[in-house]
C-alpha cells in the first residue's frame, strides 16, 4: 500500500496525525494511505515558507524558467497522472487528459507572467508643482500563500494557485483535497525537480483541522480557496484583514434561445453537463430553453444523454465515471428520487450503482425540488422552459450564486443584453456556462465568491503595489 507523504522544507515526510485511506473511486477499495499533518508539522511548514520568502525568491527570469520546466515535466509524465486520476478522482481518460493539458498550459502562462511582472510609470508631472518629480510602482509579493484545493480539478486548480503565487515571488503551502492527494504530490515532485527552492512549496494533507491551523498562522498573508460556499465563508471569516480569493459554489445555467444553432449547441451542452460526472461548479444544472424549441431540444438531448457510456473509468469508452464517493452518489440519487416523487420526469438516467449515478436528464423541475434550488454537483441536468428572455434572466439571477452563464443566440442585441443583465462573473455567448480558457479571468459574484483566477489576473491578487517617487 502506497504511503502518501507531506512536503515540508524540501523533504517528503510521513504525517503524524490520524491515518486515512485513499480509495479507488469506482471500486471503493484503498489504493494508498496518508496520515494527517499534525499541528507542529503545519506550523513548521509555514515557518519554513516564511523563512524562504524572507531570504528572497529567485529572480523573475528564474521563476519563469522553473514554471516552464515544470510544464514540460508534467507532459513527460502525462500517463502517470492519467493513471492516478482514474483511481483517486474517478476520471475517465478524456477528463484526466484534459486536466494534464490544462495544467501544462496554466504553468506555461504563469511562467510568462513571472517574466513580465511589473508595475506602472506614474504621470506625476500632471499634478501641480510636481514637475521635478518622477514616480513608478513596483509589484511585490505578499509572502506565504495558503492554497486549499478541491478534488474535481486535482491538477489544474492546483496549478492555478501555485503558478501565479510563485510567479509573483510568494512561497506556497498547498493543502489539496484528501480525496486526491497522490495527484497533488506528483505535481509537487515535478515542481521540486524543476527547481523550485526549498521552502517555496509545501504540500500538507489533512482536513478541517489542518486548515484551521493554517488560518492561525499570522505569517500566511493570502488564502486561495476553491470549494463550497459554506467552507469559503468560514475561511473568509477567519482570514480577518488578510487577503483571500474565493471560488465557490454555483447553480450553473445555460440559456438556449429559439434562434440558436442546435447542431452546434447541443454537443457542447452535453459535454458541459456531464464531464467529470457533473462535479464542476460550472456544470450545467439548469438548461433554460425557449418554449418554441423546447420539445425538439428535449427529444434530441434525451437521445444524446442516453447514449453516454458510464461506469468504470478504466474503460476507454466511458464518458461519465463515478462520483467522488458513494455518499455523494447516494445524495445525488436521493435528490433525483425526491424530484421524481414531486412530479419531475426522467428523460434519461437510471438507478445508482455504488458510486456511479447514470447521466440523468430531468424535465418538469421546479424550485420545490433540491435539484431545482441547490447545487447538485453530479451528472444531472434539468430542462426548464421559458417564454421571454427577461424570464430567463430572472431565473438565473434568482439563485444566490453568480459564477458563469452561457447563452446560445444569433441575436447580437440579446447577447449584449445578457452581458449586462446577468449577475454572474462570466457570460459566454454561443458557449456553455462551463466554457473556460485558462488565460481568461475566472471567478464569480454573490455567493459564488470573489477574486479572479487566470495567471495574468491572479498574480496581481497575490501581490501588492508599492509606490516609489524620486525628487530631483
Amino acid at each position: 500500500m502506497k504511503e502518501v507523504r507531506h512536503l515540508i522544507g524540501g523533504e517528503w515526510v510521513p504525517g503524524d496525525g490520524m491515518e486515512h485511506p485513499v480509495l479507488d473511486k469506482f471500486r471503493g477499495v484503498p489504493v494508498a494511505t496518508f496520515r494527517n499533518a499534525g499541528t507542529r508539522q503545519v506550523e513548521a511548514a509555514v515557518a519554513m515558507a516564511h523563512a524562504a520568502f524572507a531570504a528572497g525568491a529567485p529572480v523573475a527570469h528564474l521563476r519563469g524558467h522553473i514554471l516552464q520546466e515544470a510544464s514540460r515535466l508534467v507532459g513527460d509524465r502525462a500517463e502517470e497522472f492519467v493513471g492516478l486520476m482514474r483511481q483517486e478522482a474517478g476520471f475517465p481518460r478524456s477528463d484526466a487528459l484534459g486536466e494534464v493539458r490544462r495544467c501544462m498550459e496554466t504553468l506555461r502562462l504563469s511562467a510568462e507572467e513571472a517574466r513580465r511582472f511589473c508595475g506602472d510609470v506614474l504621470p506625476l508631472e500632471g499634478a501641480p508643482d510636481q514637475g521635478e518629480r518622477m514616480g513608478f510602482t513596483l509589484r511585490v509579493p505578499l509572502g506565504v500563500v495558503a492554497a486549499i484545493t478541491p478534488f474535481n480539478s486535482p491538477m489544474n486548480t492546483v496549478a492555478h494557485k501555485i503558478g501565479p503565487a510563485f510567479a509573483a515571488g510568494n512561497a506556497v503551502v498547498l493543502k489539496p483535497s484528501t480525496h486526491t492527494p497522490m495527484t497533488a504530490c506528483l505535481l509537487g515532485e515535478l515542481l521540486v525537480q524543476a527547481g523550485i527552492p526549498r521552502g517555496f512549496l509545501s504540500v500538507l494533507h489533512g482536513g478541517a483541522d489542518t486548515v484551521q491551523t493554517l488560518q492561525s498562522q499570522e505569517s500566511v498573508r493570502f488564502f486561495a480557496f476553491t470549494g463550497s460556499t459554506e467552507v469559503g465563508r468560514i475561511i473568509q471569516q477567519a482570514a480577518g484583514l488578510r487577503r483571500t480569493q474565493m471560488e465557490l459554489g454555483s447553480i450553473a445555467c445555460t440559456i438556449v434561445c429559439a434562434d440558436a444553432d442546435l447542431d452546434r449547441a447541443l454537443p457542447k451542452i452535453v459535454n458541459a453537463a456531464y464531464r467529470k460526472a457533473g462535479q464542476v461548479c460550472t456544470s450545467i444544472q439548469l438548461l433554460l430553453v425557449q418554449s418554441q424549441i423546447a420539445q425538439r431540444v428535449e427529444q434530441e438531448l434525451s437521445r444524446r444523454v442516453r447514449d453516454l457510456a458510464f461506469g468504470d473509468p478504466s474503460n476507454e469508452h466511458t464518458v461519465v465515471g463515478p462520483l467522488i464517493s458513494e455518499e455523494a452518489a447516494q445524495r445525488v440519487g436521493g435528490w433525483i428520487t425526491e424530484a421524481l416523487a414531486l412530479g419531475a420526469r426522467r428523460l434519461a438516467g437510471g438507478d445508482r450503482v455504488g458510486s456511479v449515478v447514470p447521466p440523468t436528464l430531468l424535465a418538469n423541475v421546479d424550485a420545490r425540488m433540491k435539484v431545482g434550488c441547490q447545487e447538485v454537483f453530479g451528472p444531472v441536468m434539468c430542462l426548464v422552459p421559458f417564454d421571454s428572455l427577461e424570464d430567463a434572466f430572472d431565473r438565473v439571477n434568482a439563485t444566490p450564486y453568480g459564477l458563469a452563464t452561457g447563452i446560445f443566440t444569433h441575436r447580437l442585441s440579446d447577447a449584449l443584453l445578457a452581458a449586462r443583465r446577468l449577475q454572474v462573473g462570466g457570460v459566454h455567448v454561443n458557449e456553455t456556462s462551463s466554457s473556460r480558457v485558462d488565460l481568461m479571468p475566472y471567478g464569480g459574484s454573490k455567493s459564488s465568491g470573489f477574486g479572479r483566477e487566470g495567471p495574468h489576473y491572479a498574480i496581481r491578487e497575490m501581490s501588492e503595489e508599492r509606490v516609489v517617487t524620486i525628487s530631483s
